[in-house]
């Protein structure tokens, strides 16, 4: 009862509200309300606000859903090994994917899925898509099982296969000043008096910005955002060329200099070593390593 209550907790925090859990967790609010009301008088604490200004989580909620996170995937792994013992993949898989790579015609994520729900049809798949420290936190922690980044960094408590790669262009939008302009004579030293948006964590594009001394004057976390920030005209900033072609062909994006002003990336699967991958996540690595043999 107490994993089951927590689980409706655990919902109810990603949906935003009890209503807006009613579909995920297919029962009525009324139940949800209650359950978590349950909840909170079992644990002695008060977990969230509700009322006319909305759903909040108070600090006390955003304590237990932290733990909650926490022994939800205790859990998964207690199934795993459960499984592991009876030589059977089943249960739930948690996957957690970089953005921006289903456009990268080097991934071959999805023929590693398709290969994976042929070898493991009981599986239920989780795919999450997170920042880079994200995902390498949730892989040690036990949130997600299997992990996609750029390589960066190594941890002795994971293991990694390198997948793919891809080639990250300097742009600028419509409205800058560089856009439509002769870039025969830019360089890396012409384009640092430019404002430069980049990734607010550590990552290839924080080492190449620091490694070139380019003045950082506007932060995104995601690619979305960046390519955002480069849209405005103020900034230039780094987005992998497969992503912002779209933004070329419109016209609303222009590459700098392409053959002198770009950096190339390795992306790697990543798990841990201790405990033992289960058998599903062993699995989807295989099938992720030979899909980008």
């Amino acid at each position: 009862m107490d994993l089951r209550l927590l689980q409706v907790f655990k919902a109810v925090v990603e949906c935003g509200g009890m209503s807006a859990a009613e579909l995920e967790l297919n029962i009525g609010a009324s139940t949800v309300s209650r359950h978590v009301k349950d909840l909170e008088m079992r644990l002695g604490l008060t977990l969230c606000r509700r009322g006319r200004a909305g759903f909040a989580l108070t600090a006390e909620g955003q304590r237990v859903y932290e733990e909650t996170l926490r022994l939800l995937a205790s859990v998964r792994g207690f199934r795993d090994s459960i499984d592991d013992i009876h030589a059977r993949m089943g249960g739930q898989l948690a996957v957690a994917v970089f953005d921006k790579t289903a456009s990268n015609p080097a991934a071959r994520i999805g023929d590693a899925i398709g290969a994976f729900n042929e070898l493991a049809p009981d599986v239920h798949l989780q795919l999450h898509v997170g920042s880079i420290n994200e995902i390498e936190r949730g892989v040690m922690d036990g949130t997600f099982q299997v992990g996609i980044i750029p390589t960066h960094r190594s941890s002795h408590s994971l293991v990694y296969h390198r997948l793919f790669g891809e080639t990250m262009q300097l742009y600028c939008g419509a409205r800058h000043p560089l856009f439509g302009a002769d870039h025969a004579a830019l360089d890396w030293d012409a384009v640092r008096g430019y404002p430069f948006a980049g990734l607010g964590y550590h990552s290839p594009n924080m080492e190449l910005t620091h490694q070139a001394r380019l003045s950082r004057a506007a932060t995104g976390f995601d690619q979305e955002s960046i390519a955002t920030l480069i849209l405005s005209g103020r900034y230039l900033g780094f987005l992998p060329d497969h992503y912002a072609q779209h933004f070329e062909f419109q016209g609303l994006m222009q590459a700098i200099q392409p053959q002198l002003l770009n950096y190339y990336c390795d992306f790697v699967s990543l798990a841990r070593k201790s405990p033992q991958p289960s058998r599903a996540a062993a699995a989807f690595t295989g099938c992720l390593v030979q899909a980008h043999a």
